[in-house]
């Protein structure tokens, strides 16, 4: 072989090997998470690791049937989820692998992880009261039980029972007061309902809003994003509704993750990890409190300005995995009860 061949011989090979590496330097993710809520976060990440992010979105159920599917020709390295319960569920149907991370042990609490390091929680949020400021004063409330009392007879707004956040909330109460009382619960919460469910979150507080209820059940991030809107009507609806936290005097207000989980197919699996170590660092999980209004996973964090406004508030302490677990036992009992 002449020098000249073998300069090029080598030449393509380091090219080759150099293409290789790139196409190799890339995290695949399926989310359920809205693609403007995580990909500023994403482009970081980026440009400070050189790693492509692909991003598929959808809804959850819809996303792990797919996983399913494709089984071990799976693309997704990472499933990002709203809600601890398809974590889990993803995790029953062995469509996640354990990893190993100094780091993500390190600084995520153990409620907030699952205790075989299957998934991991990125961000807080607490599903609370919210109410009606000329209707309702806040000394009126107390707990999340309270709100089946008689005294509460067609004024709650509450959007349906087949979404998740609702039933992970019913999972919590059924963890700490078992079946039958969340089932008496439940029955006492529909016959206070001021209208059927409808709608989401933000449906609810502008219900409240405009007289056709006094109190909502809705995730903290929604009241922050409206009171941050571009929508005029929704900064108003907003401005008439206050942040209530149940049950300060026990276990403390419920409290869900977003989170995400290493596919067990993920043909990029150290990629997947640096990006769930990025999401819990310091600038990360101050980004999430700033844009998205929830809640940092790990401490020592600073809040935004609206967050603080709600004040300091005591977290149930339930380990999450309780909430996949008794998911489908939630959904169970709110279809007894009438919850539709």
């Amino acid at each position: 072989m002449t020098i000249m061949k073998l300069i090029m011989s080598l030449f393509f090979s380091a090219l080759i090997f150099t293409q290789s590496r790139a196409i190799a330097a890339e995290v695949n993710i399926y989310s359920a998470r809205n693609e403007v809520l995580i990909k500023p976060l994403l482009d970081q990440f980026t440009q400070q690791s050189g790693i492509e992010v692909n991003l598929v979105t959808g809804d959850a159920d819809a996303l792990i049937k797919r996983l399913e599917i494709e089984g071990d020709n799976s693309p997704a390295d990472l499933l990002l989820t709203v809600d601890v319960a398809r974590l889990q569920r993803a995790k029953e149907i062995n469509l996640l692998q354990p990893v190993t991370s100094e780091i993500l042990s390190g600084v995520i609490p153990e409620t907030y992880r699952d205790n075989g390091s299957y998934w991991f929680g990125l961000s807080l949020r607490s599903r609370v009261i919210v109410y009606a400021k000329d209707r309702v004063k806040p000394d009126q409330l107390s707990s999340y039980e309270a709100l089946s009392e008689p005294a509460w007879k067609g004024r709650i707004c509450v959007r349906s029972s087949s979404h998740v956040y609702n039933q992970s909330l019913v999972a919590s109460l059924i963890a700490h007061n078992g079946v039958d009382a969340t089932e008496q619960w439940a029955k006492g919460l529909v016959g206070n309902f001021a209208r059927p469910p409808q709608g989401g979150d933000r449906d609810q507080i502008k219900a409240i809003a405009v007289g056709q209820c006094d109190l909502a059940l809705v995730n903290t991030y929604y009241l922050g994003g409206m009171l941050h809107s571009e929508l005029e009507d929704e900064i108003q609806a907003a401005e008439k509704v206050a942040l209530f936290w149940p049950n300060q005097s026990d276990r403390g207000a419920h409290i869900n993750i977003s989170g995400a989980g290493v596919t067990k197919s993920a043909k990029n699996k150290a990629e997947a990890v640096k990006l769930l170590e990025f999401m819990t660092s310091d600038g990360a999980q101050a980004w999430y409190a700033e844009k998205n209004y929830e809640y940092p996973v790990r401490s020592g964090i600073a809040i935004s300005d609206t967050l603080k406004q709600w004040g300091e508030f005591v977290a149930d302490e339930l380990n999450l995995d309780r909430l996949g677990q008794y998911n489908a036992e939630a959904v169970r009992l709110m279809d007894r009860a009438g919850w539709k």
